[in-house]
């Protein structure tokens, strides 16, 4: 699929005479629309738009291999078909539910706007997918990659990211939320900050002391640099840091203070969550904090906390080592109320 809405106009030999002036591939010009609404309307993220595109384009391909050129032709036996099609050429459960809720939200848009008169994705299921646990830090391995004394000195890349990491675990930030702050979203007389997330939406986040302390360091040192910018973290040509590096440094720290495994950002956001769950126990909280439109996108963590008591149970529990007989573990369906 193009880029850009095909304007060239093409004649079907065995249509109508009003359809010369449709679009080459109709469907194809309606997904651009689409797109271009949810890139300069709704103000998704390039990378959100970008996944939107790709699976279109998977949706428009099949369109055009099974003669479908009106969107108010498609079915819901139509999308089955290319539901069994993309599970055939390999793609992922994860992929197909993705490519699926894509084809959603399009069809909605277009009953809004009422070229259509129904959703007919709406009653197609994609595959299941295997729920897999995220994988985070404990609270011990945490410490061990932010109790660093390395940025206390003149270093400021040191200083800078040390911030960083202490605002991603503090806070439970995302990548692209961290990258894309901006000097004013601190508020350090309240102990807040505000965040820019998903689709555009705001929250306010609590804000640790170790975290605003080392951000007013940061700050100081940020201060002496030449730039312009008025973003929260910027690279050593004065620019909004970015992504790559975030990832880069944070990999780097972990490597040289002793962890044995690749940290990325995400996974001290899983910790962020993980940790606070474990002692608060307020659901509802995190998934504030943390951004989630839905509940159900938080709950994951539950079973986080969950894996963390077995193990508990599992170091403590006097009988506990009945288990590697093959005694059932708690939580079985077969143990009393």
């Amino acid at each position: 699929m193009s880029n850009a809405p095909d304007s060239t106009t093409a004649t079907r030999a065995s249509g109508p005479a009003d359809d010369t002036d449709r679009p080459a591939d109709p469907i194809a010009a309606l997904c651009e629309i689409f797109l271009h609404n949810l890139a300069q309307i709704r103000r998704l993220s390039p990378h959100t738009v970008a996944g939107y595109r790709h699976d279109l384009a998977l949706f428009c391909e099949f369109c055009r291999t099974h003669n479908l050129d009106d969107v108010t032709r498609v079915h819901g036996a139509d999308i089955r078909g290319w539901i069994r099609q993309l599970h055939h050429r390999g793609l992922k459960p994860k992929s197909i539910q993705r490519a699926l809720s894509a084809l959603r939200s399009f069809y909605k848009a277009l009953y809004r706007d009422g070229t259509v008169t129904g959703n007919p994705a709406t009653g197609v299921s994609a595959p299941k997918v295997a729920r897999r646990l995220p994988v985070t830090l404990d609270a011990d391995q945490t410490q061990q990659l932010l109790n660093s004394h390395e940025a206390t000195g003149d270093d400021w890349l040191l200083v800078r990211d040390q911030a960083i990491m202490e605002l991603f675990y503090s806070s439970g930030l995302r990548l692209a939320e961290l990258a894309a702050m901006n000097n004013g979203d601190i508020d350090f007389s309240e102990g807040f900050v505000t965040v820019t997330g998903k689709g555009n939406k705001t929250r306010r986040v609590p804000l640790g002391r170790i975290a605003s302390s080392a951000l007013q360091t940061w700050l100081q040192q940020r201060a002496l640099l030449r730039t312009d910018d008025d973003a929260l973290f910027v690279s050593n040509r004065g620019s909004r840091i970015s992504h790559r590096s975030i990832q880069a440094r944070l990999a780097q720290h972990a490597l040289t203070r002793g962890l044995p495994q690749h940290v990325h950002p995400h996974m001290l956001r899983h910790a962020f969550a993980t940790h606070v769950l474990e002692s608060s126990g307020d659901l509802r909280a995190v998934q504030e904090m943390l951004g989630h439109a839905n509940l159900t996108t938080t709950q994951i963590y539950t079973h986080l906390d969950f894996q963390h008591l077995s193990k508990v149970y599992d170091s403590a529990h006097p009988r506990a080592s009945r288990q590697k007989d093959g005694a059932k573990k708690i939580g079985s369906d077969d143990s009393a109320p």
